[in-house]
Formats: structure tokens, sequence, C-alpha cells
């Protein structure tokens, strides 16, 4: 690792992360409510159709992105884009407020919009406040992760709380005052960054093989996180039915969150004054979640109160993954990507994964009657994946010291 000197986070990364935590606080604590509000005392919907509408939503929320990045990139600017998505995401959750069939689609179709608006448009405005000290990328989009991560959280506790006390209108007001402040310090940053790009062929083909390995690998990453979940909800399964008294309900359904915040803190300090290449945190994250995938297998089908323990050590360790992986994709393509169609691939990052996740599901009901089989191929899968990975970063490190020699 290398000590970072002369750069040091500037008050618009902070910024920045503040309003992507208050707006992820509005998203997710409002995407809790809306099967309960769909199928509730209001509107009366059966459980089928309350479904096919959320799963719309998430569907339209993705696609959106897509919109969202080229009205940014290419006609108004990202920083325009953003504050118009602020808004039209406020407006949204407020009109949920009217209890009608008009007022939930109309007050989704706009919180639909305005987060397709403000995300990728935010991550890539974000990125470019680093493009003269890409040292920090790797601790700023961190940061970043960590207030989507903590901003999640507390917006599902706080709705959640506020709707059992007094009520959908409530939660849908506090998810739309939540999503007015995090448009507060936009506005008061500074103006969107300029930047120059390369225009070298040999660099170009440089960048595009870079970018397309880490979207393999991360697509790859999140792919087999997915199959190997039917391992992990069996054992939450036993685990919650066991009277354990240090963990409730609500710790076990936040434990990946709980985990994640303080390996984050930690990431995020360690990151801002020392460097590593990005695929070597590649590395470390997939040698994490071999680990992580590891100490689950080791856990017996059925299992007992001792095995908790043990299945809380494979949680640190996935946070450790996801803390190497996750970030480091958007700070990859921040590096190598041109700075002007950045919040487009930004927008694209779920196709990759998206299609992985298809290929996997095929074989989702071998997977479901047989977990442990998931589990042991998301084991050796990951090895392979290290193993790679630590070839590149072998030979990268060998290119580097040979030239310095030659200099």
């Amino acid at each position: 690792m290398n000590r970072i000197s002369h750069h040091k986070h500037n008050k618009d990364t902070f910024y920045y992360a503040t309003s992507r935590l208050f707006e992820r606080a509005s998203y997710y604590g409002l995407r809790t409510l809306i099967i309960l509000y769909m199928t509730g005392e209001i509107l009366k919907m059966d459980k089928e159709e309350a479904l096919f509408i959320y799963g719309w939503f998430i569907l339209a929320f993705t696609l959106f992105q897509i919109i969202g990045a080229l009205l940014g990139d290419l006609v108004i600017g990202n920083r325009k884009t953003i504050i118009i998505g602020g808004v039209l995401q406020t407006i949204g959750s407020f009109i949920l407020c009217f209890p009608s069939a008009i007022g939930l689609y109309v007050g989704l179709a706009l919180v639909v919009l305005g987060s397709g608006f403000y995300s990728p448009n935010m991550v890539s405005n974000f990125g470019k406040l680093h493009l003269n000290k890409t040292k920090l990328l790797d601790s700023g989009f961190t940061l970043l992760y960590l207030a989507v991560n903590l901003g999640s959280f507390l917006g599902i506790l706080l709705i959640g709380y506020l709707v059992e006390k007094f009520g959908y209108s409530i939660g849908f007001v506090t998810a739309g005052l939540l999503m007015l402040v995090a448009i507060v310090p936009i506005i008061i940053s500074n103006k969107e960054v300029s930047y120059m790009t390369s225009n070298s062929k040999s660099f170009l083909n440089k960048r595009i093989l870079i970018i397309s390995l880490a979207f393999l690998f991360v697509g790859l990453f999140w792919g087999i996180y997915q199959i190997t979940g039917f391992r992990n909800s069996d054992l939450q399964f036993y685990f919650r039915e066991m009277p354990i008294a240090y963990m409730s309900d609500n710790i076990w359904s936040s434990l990946n969150t709980i985990v994640i915040i303080p390996i984050g803190i930690i990431t995020v300090v360690v990151w801002t004054y020392f460097y590593s290449s990005q695929f070597f945190k590649l590395m470390i994250g997939f040698i994490s979640g071999a680990i992580s995938f590891g100490i689950i297998y080791l856990i017996p089908e059925i299992p007992t109160e001792k095995h908790v323990t043990l299945y809380c050590w494979s949680f640190f360790f996935l946070g450790i993954a996801e803390i190497h992986i996750a970030p480091i994709m958007h700070s990859i393509l921040t590096k190598y990507s041109n700075p002007k169609y950045l919040s487009i691939l930004v927008s694209l990052i779920f196709l990759p994964t998206g299609l992985i996740s298809l290929f996997f599901s095929w074989f989702n009901e071998q997977f479901y009657d047989h977990p442990i089989y998931a589990l042991k191929f998301g084991v050796i899968a990951m090895l392979v994946l290290s193993g790679i990975l630590i070839a590149i970063v072998l030979w990268n490190n060998k290119k580097i010291f040979n030239r310095g020699l030659g200099n």
C-alpha cells in the first residue's frame, strides 16, 4: 500500500454523501410500505395484484435510471437532473398520501421517475468530484456506499415506526420530507466539475478491458451471492426460532447493515490515507467471500445455538467482501470511463448482474431443493475467481516493477 499525500476529501464529498443518505432513507422507507399499503384497509388489493405492481415498480426504477442518465449526460447536466429527480420524488411521496388508486399510481410513477433521474447522476457527479485525485476514489465511493446502507437502515426504522404509530399518510409525508432534505446539500454544493479525456487508442483499449473485467467480476459476485442466499435463508429460519436472548428479530433482519457500517467506517479512514489498486481490493473481496461461504458450509444442515457465532463470522467476512467489491465498481467506472458518459455507464451496471442472475435462475429449482449444492458451487466459484484476480494483481505488479527497472 502507498501513502496518499496532498489529497483530502473536500466538503462537496460530504454534501453528496449526506444527500445520498437522506435519499436512500426516503426511498427504502417508502418501499417497505408499498405492499402493506396496497393490501391494507384503504386500497384492499389482492396480494397477487400488489406484488405485480411492486414488481413493475422495481423494474421501472431500473429502466428509468437509463433515461435519467441520458438526460443528465447528454441534455441538461448531471447536477440539474439530480435536483429535478429529487423534486419529482418528493412530489410523488406527497401524492401517495391521497388514499386512492389514482394517488397510488401517480405517486409511484413520480417516485420511480425521480429516483431514476437522481441515482445515476448522483453517482456520476460524485465520481467527477474526484477526477483530479483518483487515489481517493475508493475511499469516496465507500463513504457513499456507507451512506446508502445507513440511510436505508434508518429510513426503514423511522418510517416503519411512524406508520405504526400514526398511519400511512405520516409515513409518506416523512419520506417526502427526507427527500426534500436530500436536495439541499446538492443545491449548496459547488457546480459540476470540468474534466479532460484521453484520445489515445491504446489507453482506450485498456479502459474498455478494465471496465469489462470489472463488470464481469461484480456481476458474478452478486450472482453467486443470490444463489447462496437459499442456504442463508434456511439458517436464518432455524436461528430465528431459537430463544437467543441477544438476537431479536430486528437484529436478524438488520445483521448485514450492522456488520457493514463499522467495516465501512474503518475502510473509509484507511483508504483516505493509504492506496492500493482496485483489482487488489477486488481480490481481497473475493477471498473474503470465499471464506464467508466456506464458514456457512461448515454449519450442519440443522444448526444448533452454538453455530450462531460461526454464522455471525460468515456475515463479518461477507461484509468485508461487499465493501471491497460494490463501491469499487463505481470507482473503476469513474477512473477508466469517459466522464462525459459516466452516468450512462452507471445506469447499465444492472445489465451484467441481471444477465448472470438470469443464467443462475435456470438452476433455482435445484438450488432451492438442495441449498448445500448452491453453497458448494459458490465456494468453488469464489475460489476460482480469487485465483484469477491474484494472477491479475501479480501480473500488474510485475509490469510496474519492470517499468521501474527500465527507468
